[in-house]
């Protein structure tokens, strides 16, 4: 009987099987989060949860010190350590004013000031003219659009021609003022690398919006103000609410369902700031932003016909938000408003948050408020809106900042132990915090236990019982078990010379055969099929998400924002477990198997890889610390890269969140104890680095490890390596 050659069939849907562990994980957590909640209310402990959901929220704007560094002073209310620029923490607003109009019923001012240094901030105020001063006054954050919309100006408007002060600003990037370097996309992602959320800029903004109307006189403070947006702008407001007790009213708009339903089951990708490190394994769910509000008066409105928050998702949400508010004895302080519309901030939302900032903010409820259609509200042209803010700061340059000061921090003599442990640290999750433990129990691979002791588990692969025998080797298909619902294909050829070979480990984004296909340079680094001279065994892999297991397309991730490796990066980072770090345990998993094969000569193993595979084989190399060596191939030659390019070309799960609070790429090859060749390193864009940019990465060193080459050299640089 002829020996098998094809794949082995999967106990799992390979094209669906990462989604759907992720998928897993993340309801577990949510699960979690629902009883903790439960607990709360059966205890009576409203008050410890409350804290426990607030002190997660400030969690996501804590900015961890780097090695060397310090924690920045913290900044907001109740002492708490927010890395952002609010509250009698912060410097005091200084605000320039640009233009004012007249219109009718209310004044138009457009102001700029900063939140982070240079960052500024386009508030257009709407000022009453029909009132006297002082007025109270709500922030209204813009969504995923620009301040020039009809869901921003007409709301404002009317909530000025009722006796509210209106103060509305443009997010990064979106559709206003401040695009350049923050599309929320594309740089949102670049602030992971850092230690931080893209979030920080959307809710800083808003906090700091609070300082400048306390800073005016023409406004009354004394019992607060509110905040109410739609969409992202709502997201914003519950954020912004559970941060700063000077919110003392809210009012959230099309922005909330219950995270199992549309991020997680329904696999929207959303956006980054949404997906704050470690959310999901903290247990915030979207419920947890409007309970840990209260007593916060709260009003929850939504669109009957929103095609992204689906009402019947948000409506179980509130009847939850609700029973919670009755439990802790304010039950009259949260309110669902279901309008006639789509998703949108409507005027019959802004006359219906006016009445509950009328009975909350202004100690009148009942006050006649004026019918929207009598006042006949227009837009006001874009030019009466526009503020000017500087473009030279923006999310990439404060993120290319912040690196830059993470390197100089790490730079100094750190032992190459301290670097095995930095890459450790990368590829293994936080241990959980606040909740029970939800996640799978993940494998020790070989850097835990010396590779004499590994024992592979019974269950742990499947391969025929012998070889398909292809000229100078045998071929053999794999499928590693390295976890529950994670299943690795693996080719493996070894040669058919007697003795322990030596073998290349290659792991490949594009896939694990496709440098075999046609005499690819991974079977001319084997020595295939030239019956003289010494051969290798290799082992390529399809780590999860790559080659055969590549998720197939879902729904949401045809829209122009989502993507299917948006979805990955964001929800994996939200489950604390980036899919890079997944990938090298994937990759530390490999390595520990084919120590264990009776064929393969254990210290005479090379890892490899290509494209983004080159990023997990260098770091399962580091971490592990014996391989034989290490040759990677068009891969990024630095995490820092990723932001130095305006225009980078690399997938969102390439930026692996707090990487540069730990180290970066070079720092990993320098501290290797094992030859190594950098062969054709690439820029954030994806172009091959410069001769001067390898010398500069070659300085100090008695061989040049960055280098270029054809694929001819790549070839023979293996072999040099894995049989030295």
């Amino acid at each position: 009987m002829t020996p098998h050659q094809g794949p082995i069939r999967p106990t799992v849907d390979l094209r669906d099987m990462l989604r759907q562990h992720i998928i897993a994980r993340s309801l577990a957590h949510m699960d979690a989060a629902a009883e903790r909640r439960r607990a709360s209310l059966h205890s009576g402990d409203i008050a410890g949860y409350r804290a426990a959901i607030r002190q997660a929220v400030a969690g996501f704007y804590a900015a961890p010190p780097a090695r060397g560094t310090t924690q920045p002073p913290p900044c907001g209310v109740e002492g708490r350590a927010i890395a952002l620029p609010f509250g009698p923490g912060a410097a005091p607003v200084v605000a320039r004013e640009v233009s004012r109009y007249d219109r009718s019923g209310y004044r138009l001012e457009n102001v700029l000031f900063e939140s982070f240094p240079g960052w500024e901030v386009n508030a257009t105020v709407y000022a009453p003219l029909d009132y006297a001063p002082p007025f109270p006054a709500v922030i209204i954050p813009v969504g995923h659009s620009g301040k020039q919309f009809d869901s921003y100006q007409l709301p404002a408007q009317y909530f000025a021609r009722a006796g509210y002060l209106a103060v509305t600003f443009d997010p990064p990037g979106q559709s206003g003022e401040k695009q350049t370097g923050n599309d929320h996309f594309v740089d949102g992602v670049r602030c992971y690398l850092v230690g931080q959320t893209s979030s920080r800029y959307f809710v800083g903004d808003a906090l700091r919006c609070v300082d400048y109307v306390i800073s005016r006189p023409d406004v009354d403070t004394r019992r607060g103000v509110a905040m109410t947006g739609v969409s992202g702008g709502g997201t914003t407001t519950t954020l912004a609410t559970l941060l700063d007790e000077r919110i003392t009213v809210a009012g959230p708009s099309c922005c909330l369902t219950p995270l199992a339903d549309l991020d997680i089951t329904q696999c929207y990708a959303g956006c980054p700031e949404t997906h704050m490190w470690r959310r999901y394994a903290e247990g915030v769910d979207e419920l947890d932003l409007i309970a840990a509000a209260c007593p916060t008066p709260v009003l929850l409105m939504a669109g009957a016909y929103d095609e992204v928050f689906h009402i019947e998702d948000t409506r179980r949400l509130a009847d939850e938000a609700a029973a919670f508010y009755a439990a802790a004895g304010a039950g009259d302080r949260f309110r669902f408003f279901v309008d006639a519309a789509g998703h949108g901030y409507t005027l019959e939302q802004a006359r219906e948050f006016t009445r509950f900032m009328d009975r909350w903010l202004r100690d009148a409820p009942g006050r006649a408020l004026p019918e929207p259609a009598d006042l006949a509200l227009a837009l006001d042209p874009v030019e009466m809106l526009r503020c000017a803010p500087r473009q030279d700061v923006n999310m990439r340059t404060l993120a290319l900042a912040r690196a830059d000061e993470l390197a100089a921090a790490r730079a100094g003599s750190r032992t190459p132990a301290e670097i095995r442990a930095a890459a450790q640290a990368l590829i293994h999750p936080e241990p959980a915090r606040g909740l029970r433990p939800v996640s799978p129990q993940l494998p020790a691979y070989s850097f835990q236990l010396p590779a004499s002791s590994f024992q592979l588990p019974a269950s742990g692969f499947q391969l025929p019982a012998s070889g398909f025998q292809v000229w100078t080797h045998d071929w053999q298909q794999v499928l590693l078990a390295v976890e529950p619902g994670i299943e690795l294909p693996a080719t493996l050829l070894l040669p058919r010379e007697a003795g322990r070979a030596a073998a290349i480990l290659h792991f490949d984004d594009a896939g694990r055969n496709r440098l075999l296909d046609r005499h690819g340079l991974l079977a001319r680094a084997a020595g295939f099929p030239e019956r003289e001279g010494r051969h290798a065994a290799l082992f390529a892999v399809d780590l999860r998400g790559w080659g055969d297991s590549a998720p197939a397309l879902y729904p949401y991730e045809m829209a122009s924002w989502g993507g299917v490796d948006r979805y990955l990066a964001y929800a994996t980072a939200a489950l604390g477990d980036p899919l890079l770090a997944m990938r090298a345990r994937d990759g530390l998993a490999a390595l520990a198997y084919l120590r264990a094969r009776p064929e393969i000569d254990p210290a005479h193993i090379a890892v490899a890889g290509c494209g983004l595979g080159g990023v997990v084989a260098l770091l399962v190399a580091a971490a592990d610390g014996q391989a034989a060596g290490l040759v990677t191939w068009d891969a990024p030659v630095s995490f820092h890269s990723l932001l130095r390019t305006a225009r980078y070309s690399w997938p969102a799960d390439a930026f692996l969140p707090n990487a540069l609070l730990h180290c970066d790429l070079p720092e990993l090859v320098a501290a290797l104890p094992f030859p190594a060749a950098i062969l054709n390193p690439r820029d954030g864009a994806g172009q091959p680095l410069p001769a001067a940019a390898l010398d500069a990465l070659n300085a100090g060193r008695a061989s040049p490890v960055y280098r270029r080459a054809d694929e001819g050299e790549i070839a023979r640089a293996l072999q040099e390596i894995v049989l030295a």
